[in-house]
């Protein structure tokens, strides 16, 4: 009887040491690699290196400010591993499909716009690899039960609510309301939450048509909007066309009192482009922009953990990982907060495994520099609140929501 039990504790034992050994050993790796088909070329260009900055930054804040992402008592510093995509389905998908086989990943970071993440997310579902998103805001993402799939960035159905509201609040009789939209997955989306919030409100939608990818010309939707006189206009879908709406409009002498483009008016280089003048009083809904105030304080007002550098320091490394001395935009912001969220995942269960990371995210409640994250059972953010920016002076102006504003809105927009 008792060499059965000294048998039986050795046993105990032994199986213990090797699965603690081993726990140990894949507790605390060399490395930690976050794989991204980058959009470095192609449409979705200037968004994608404004997420690239993004994801460096923050990357380099881990490494060599945070130390590391501690597992298993170790610091472990991250790796970023990317190729360029040039802004196309079949790039995303064979890239997503190299970074898992063969550069073995631990994550995969989407490519911007709805489109492509959307296609790569059945890659990243065959493999179950934990897949994030930084860059697509359609809400259909989320509706096609993929289980490895977490967002960062808000929901599209959300991004004109916001405006909405602004609109409202100044003028509660400007009532006439024109939506005119890139027939896109992400546009069509961010139109019909914008409808759906707009009649809501009592709004009257005089107008309502989407455009097709890669337009050239918008004169033939642009002078149909004009006639049925509308007092607001919101619409969008990506950064050239955003830069067509505005430019045409102006050709066309149609002078309304509030225009909101999403996806396009908020890039550093939209006003540039427009010459200056016609992108004056041009609004666009923003996930961050310099300028809005989370902190350490903040957070811990509402109960929530901090992680990640502040605003400022989240400046000055997008900086120097892009080697430009241009302020960042929200795409790279939330594609460095998507950082920080892997880092407090992988920590908060002291694991890499895809699967024990989803829950994590899942589970997961905090703030950064971003602001607020939290996401529903199907992966979708709902902890994050957009801002509305202003063209003026050269210069984007944080106008609403109030409490988060930098300058008056300008109201009614300047005439082209």
């Amino acid at each position: 009887m008792k060499k059965s039990k000294v048998l039986t504790g050795l046993i105990l034992s032994v199986a213990f040491i090797f699965t603690f050994g081993a726990s140990m050993s894949m507790a605390a790796p060399k490395k930690i690699v976050i794989g991204h088909p980058a959009c470095l070329s192609g449409k979705y260009a200037k968004a994608g290196e404004q997420a690239l900055g993004g994801i460096k930054a923050c990357i380099d804040w881990v490494n060599n400010v945070y130390g590391g992402v501690l597992i298993g008592g170790k610091r472990i510093p991250i790796e970023y591993k990317y190729y360029d995509s040039e802004s196309k389905k079949e790039g995303v998908t064979s890239l997503i499909e190299r970074l898992i086989t063969v550069n073995k990943v631990n994550v995969v970071f989407s490519s911007y716009s709805s489109g492509l993440t959307l296609a790569g997310a059945p890659v990243a579902e065959r493999y179950s690899m934990l897949y994030m998103d930084h860059g697509g805001a359609s809400d259909r993402i989320f509706q096609q039960g993929f289980e490895y799939i977490v967002q960062t960035i808000g929901p599209g159905s959300k991004y004109h609510v916001g405006t909405l509201n602004m609109f409202d609040h100044f003028d509660p009789k400007a009532r006439r309301v024109a939506l005119a939209y890139e027939d896109s997955e992400f546009a069509r989306m961010t139109m019909g939450g914008a409808e759906k919030h707009a009649k809501k409100l009592g709004y009257k939608i005089v107008f309502k048509r989407t455009y097709p990818k890669g337009v050239t010309d918008l004169t033939p939707l642009l002078s149909d909007m004009k006639l049925k006189k509308p007092d607001i206009v919101i619409g969008g879908g990506h950064y050239e066309d955003g830069q067509l709406f505005a430019r045409q409009m102006s050709d066309l002498d149609i002078n309304v009192k509030g225009l909101s483009l999403v996806a396009s008016a908020t890039l550093p280089a939209y006003y540039k482009a427009l010459g200056g003048r016609i992108a004056e009083g041009v609004l666009g809904p923003s996930h961050w922009e310099y300028g809005v105030t989370f902190s350490p304080e903040g957070a811990m007002k509402v109960g929530l953990d901090w992680i990640g550098p502040s605003q400022d320091e989240f400046v000055s490394l997008f900086k120097k990982a892009l080697g430009k001395d241009i302020i960042p935009d929200y795409h790279a912001a939330e594609a460095g907060a998507q950082v920080l969220a892997y880092v407090k995942a992988v920590e908060n269960i002291n694991s890499l495994s895809p699967d024990k990371v989803r829950a994590a995210l899942g589970k997961l409640k905090f703030m950064s520099f971003y602001g607020g994250w939290d996401v529903d059972d199907t992966g979708m953010q709902i902890g994050h609140s957009m801002v509305d920016v202003q063209w003026q002076n050269g210069k984007r102006v944080i106008v609403w929501p109030l409490e988060a504003a930098t300058g008056k809105f300008v109201y009614p927009k300047p005439k082209f």
